[in-house]
Formats: structure tokens, C-alpha cells, sequence
């Protein structure tokens, strides 16, 4: 974290002939608060601008399952005598449904008691009053307060060492919930209802994994990360010179002043600040193939494997 915002706004005003403020959000004048709200707006739209480096987070989680034994009735969606819907699992209307009987795409409409839940679907062919094994996966997970955006194939199922395949079109999303031949091996993902969609329904504790961009660029001086500036002696993740430009820039254009040159100097900051904040790879216009393992370098022209 660089300098809080009274110092950038120190920095800042001064250059634009502005009074140096002794305070900001606490002193009640206009152009204080006029400059507090423009550094704000500078830390939303860098924060969209690129994956910058501290705002790159990894949020993993298992799979939630819940395997209990009901009672069932034929065409009632109702399922009673459960084990626990509290404990060791809070069943909620995330979770998935399966088991004889039970269409598929049949979520927990509402958890009715501690031992009864109602379906978004009746059962079929069930024998009424019959006890049998009820599958509850939780296939939909929130994420964190943070969360704004995620990083393209950072989808992992770590405990099958498989990168997971999405995010799935809603037309396929209705197919592998809805289709006869839907399930395999490979575990899908989605967004949808500001969930995290998994499928297919799985009751066993997977291990799964993503990374995100969190929106929290600022933090209070005690350290709590947050999505904005709210007060005098808050910090933010991004370079000092490229906010005080952001914020010039800004306060120029609402005045209706020219903001060519102080275009040009932000952009040019930005740009640098982006160079320099996760860096490159070296590439190569003549690339090798890698020596570490099997290649066309220990292949012989005839004869492999013999």
C-alpha cells in the first residue's frame, strides 16, 4: 500500500491551484469532497482496467454433500423422516437432488423441518410410505464478499488433477441438467444467479479451485481491505503518481478544462504501471522443444519402441 488518501490529495490539489487540504471527507468543502469522490472513481476504473497483481486471489472450496434416508410418497414432492436437514450439512435450495424416483434438475425447494424438505419436483414411481437413500450434493457455492471478476481457465478440480470445463453455454447448462446422457468424468462450471455452478451432482468431497479478482483495491489504516476510499488515512494497492494524474484528469474534464496533456500523462503512467506490475515472459522466434521429457529430439526416424 502506497500513500493514504489525504497525502495523494496533497499532492494533487496543489497542482491543480487548489488549497492543500488538512482533511477530506471529514472538512465538509466542495472541492475536498469533489477531489475524495474523483480518487475514488480512479480506483474503480483501474480496478477494471487490468488483473493487477494484489488483486489476484485464489478462492478454493470442497463439495458439500449430504446423504440421508427419507421417506417418499409417489407424486408428492415432499420427503420426511430425514436424518438431520441442520447437521453434520445446512441443506439449503443450492443443493442438487437424486436418488429413485427423482426427476432430474430437481433442487430442495424448502427445508420444511429439522427431518422434512420439499422438492422442486415430485417423485415417480415410488412406493408410497417407502424408506430409500437420498442424494443432496450442494451444486451451487457463493463467493467471497470481495469477488468481482474471475481469471479465464483457473477452474480446477484438484482432486482429479482435471481443469474443470466452462463456463458452459446456459443451452448446455439446460442439457447437462436436463438430457438423458449428461454425466462424465469431467467436472463443468458455470455462472448463473451470481453462483458458481457445478455439475454434475457430486456426493463426495472434491476438492475444487479458481482465481479470482477481488474489487478490494483500498484498506483502512488498520489494514481491512475494502472497495473504496472512506477515509482520510486510507491506502490503495496502486502507484501514488498514477492516481494523482487519474484524479487531475478527472477534476480537469468536470471543470470543462483542455485534458490533452494530462491524458497523455496518465495514459502513459497507466501503461507503465501495467508493464510493470506482473511482468512478461521472454519469448523466442526460434523456440525448441522442451529436453525435460520424450520429444522428436529422443524419437528415433524408425523403429520406436522395438
Amino acid at each position: 500500500m502506497g500513500s493514504t488518501i489525504l497525502q495523494l490529495a496533497q499532492q494533487a490539489m496543489p497542482e491543480m491551484n487548489l488549497a492543500s487540504p488538512t482533511s477530506l471527507f471529514g472538512s465538509g468543502i466542495q472541492d475536498n469532497l469533489t477531489v475524495a469522490a474523483l480518487f475514488n472513481a480512479v480506483g474503480y476504473e483501474i480496478s477494471r482496467e487490468f488483473d493487477w497483481n494484489e488483486l489476484i486471489t485464489e478462492y478454493r472450496f470442497y463439495l458439500t454433500y449430504s446423504i440421508q434416508t427419507g421417506t417418499v410418497n409417489n407424486s408428492s414432492a415432499v420427503i420426511t423422516g430425514l436424518t438431520n436437514t441442520a447437521s453434520p450439512v445446512q441443506l439449503d435450495t443450492t443443493f442438487t437432488v437424486t436418488g429413485t424416483g427423482i426427476p432430474n434438475d430437481t433442487y430442495i425447494l424448502t427445508v420444511d423441518s429439522p427431518t422434512q424438505v420439499t422438492l422442486t419436483q415430485p417423485l415417480t414411481g415410488v412406493v408410497n410410505g417407502s424408506s430409500q437413500t437420498i442424494n443432496f450434493s450442494k451444486t451451487k457455492y457463493p463467493f467471497p464478499d470481495d469477488y468481482d471478476r474471475q481469471i479465464n481457465r483457473s477452474q480446477w478440480d484438484k482432486t482429479k488433477h482435471w481443469e474443470m470445463l466452462g463456463p458452459e453455454s446456459q443451452q448446455q447448462w439446460q442439457w447437462l441438467k436436463s438430457g438423458f446422457i449428461s454425466t462424465g468424468p469431467r467436472m463443468r462450471w458455470t455462472m448463473e444467479g451470481g453462483f458458481f455452478n457445478t455439475w454434475p451432482p457430486t456426493p463426495s468431497a472434491e476438492y475444487l479451485g479458481l482465481v479470482y479478482i477481488s474489487r478490494n483495491w483500498a484498506a483502512s489504516s488498520g489494514g481491512t481491505k475494502q472497495s473504496s476510499f472512506q477515509a482520510d488515512t486510507d491506502t490503495c494497492v496502486y502507484p501514488d503518481r498514477l492516481m494523482v494524474l487519474g484524479a487531475k484528469l478527472k477534476y480537469f474534464a468536470l471543470k470543462g478544462f483542455n485534458t490533452s496533456a494530462l491524458a497523455h500523462d496518465y495514459n502513459m503512467h497507466l501503461s507503465i504501471a501495467k508493464a510493470a506490475n506482473i511482468g512478461a515472459s521472454n519469448l523466442s522466434l526460434a523456440p525448441t522443444p522442451s529436453q525435460v521429457l520424450i520429444s522428436i529430439a529422443q524419437v528415433p526416424d524408425t523403429g520406436y519402441g522395438s
